[in-house]
């Protein structure tokens, strides 16, 4: 990926602030959005990383359905194949398991052994407020040998797992002891699941036996004598999350993460990095040569999954969501696929292909007023996305708008 020039001068939107530690730049809305879409490799594609590379740059991807990994890609890699990525899954060279935020990304195998261990506390976390109640008189080391010794003589669903705990818990709650095996153990979905216009049914076993190969040879999951993350490990993945998130504050880190006490991790690391100030005086970190491109840097429309981590890996989302447009990229537990226009939020979409996959509707729906240049720029980009995932079919996919307002 190219750099773009690093800038804290007026013309990335920067001002002077002056804190306890001296005066740090102020870095505008603007000049956050261009420095996040450029770590993000939605500033300008990249036509030089692979999709495993840009995996492991994006830390992972979220994957709780299957498509938007794909999607995710498409619109960050100029050259990017959906095949590719479905072999790497099949490869074992990547996986589906739940790490950020209690929800299944797909991460390359390196990244799966280091960081779920990291996310282990707030798992934890999880299984003690939200599952307690249904876990009574359940003990947790023992749960976590009996469901490793069904996992791993054959993948299980969530409910054959329910149905195994059950035979030794029976007055449990069912959904909790799932949740519990889920959460105690690094589980991955196994393959067919995730593959491109392939079809598979969630089934689950550990980490450390699927990349083995269900040889015996294990993985091990690296973490410290308690299972969590190793200091090296915490300060690795900080630099890693601005690198591909930054400049971003330590709650923003939290956010992404959902994890607690990482303000010891970002002092640790304070004197190899720098420091700004966003427009409400939070403090923000960042690495010193990290590309922050001009606020004024043309920014073009990218349509992006549901959840996508753009979205959700900050504490305060100005950076990508216009206060207007707040709350509006779901509905209920449905959230919708969205695009950005002039780097920011502007509407949702939706891709509809026929019952043979030989043609269908991509449905464009601004939030707001678009001109006819950004029109004509939305049916570019869709046009791109749908000849990247549909291929030759693409040509027989109509562009349309939904409710919109036209300048």
């Amino acid at each position: 990926m190219t750099k773009t020039r690093a800038s804290s001068g007026s013309g990335s939107g920067s001002k002077k602030a002056v804190s306890s530690g001296g005066v740090d730049p102020v870095l505008g809305t603007r000049a956050l959005n261009r420095a996040t879409l450029e770590r993000q490799l939605l500033l300008r594609r990249s036509a030089d990383l692979s999709a495993k590379d840009a995996v492991a740059h994006l830390l992972g991807l979220q994957a709780q359905n299957v498509k938007p990994p794909y999607y995710a890609l498409a619109a960050r890699l100029e050259n990017f194949d959906p095949l590719e990525l479905s072999a790497l899954m099949e490869a074992r060279e990547a996986v589906r398991i739940v790490t950020m935020r209690s929800t299944i990304h797909l991460h390359t195998a390196e990244d799966a052994l280091a960081l779920r261990p990291m996310m282990q506390p707030a798992l934890e976390r999880e299984m003690a407020t939200v599952f307690r109640k249904g876990l009574v008189g359940v003990d947790l080391e023992e749960l976590a040998v009996l469901a490793r010794e069904a996992v791993e003589a054959e993948p299980r669903t969530m409910k054959q797992l329910r149905e195994v705990l059950l035979v030794r818990w029976p007055d449990a709650d069912p959904q909790s002891l799932a949740i519990a095996a889920r959460c105690v153990l690094p589980l991955v979905q196994v393959t067919p699941r995730g593959l491109w216009r392939r079809s598979g049914q969630v089934a689950l076993t550990t980490l450390d036996h699927w990349l083995g190969g269900g040889t015996g040879e294990r993985r091990p999951v690296r973490g410290g004598a308690s299972g969590s993350a190793t200091d090296a490990t915490m300060d690795a993945t900080v630099l890693r999350y601005l690198a591909a998130f930054g400049p971003a504050s330590v709650k923003d880190m939290q956010t992404w993460a959902r994890l607690t006490r990482l303000r010891e991790v970002f002092e640790r690391l304070r004197p190899g990095l720098r420091t700004f100030r966003d427009e409400n005086g939070v403090e923000l970190f960042d690495l010193p040569d990290a590309p922050r491109p001009d606020a004024d840097t043309p920014a073009p429309p990218r349509f992006l999954p549901e959840f996508d981590n753009l979205l959700l890996s900050h504490a305060d989302r100005a950076r990508v969501v216009p206060a207007e447009y707040k709350g509006r990229t779901w509905k209920g537990n449905f959230a919708y696929c969205v695009f950005l226009l002039d780097g920011f939020l502007g509407g949702v979409w939706r891709w509809e292909e026929d019952a043979k996959g030989g043609g269908g509707v991509l449905t464009i729906e601004p939030f707001g007023r678009v001109s006819r240049a950004e029109r004509e720029e939305l049916v570019g980009e869709g046009e791109r996305m749908l000849g990247v995932l549909a291929g030759a079919a693409a040509s027989s996919f109509d562009v349309r708008f939904g409710t919109v307002i036209e300048g």
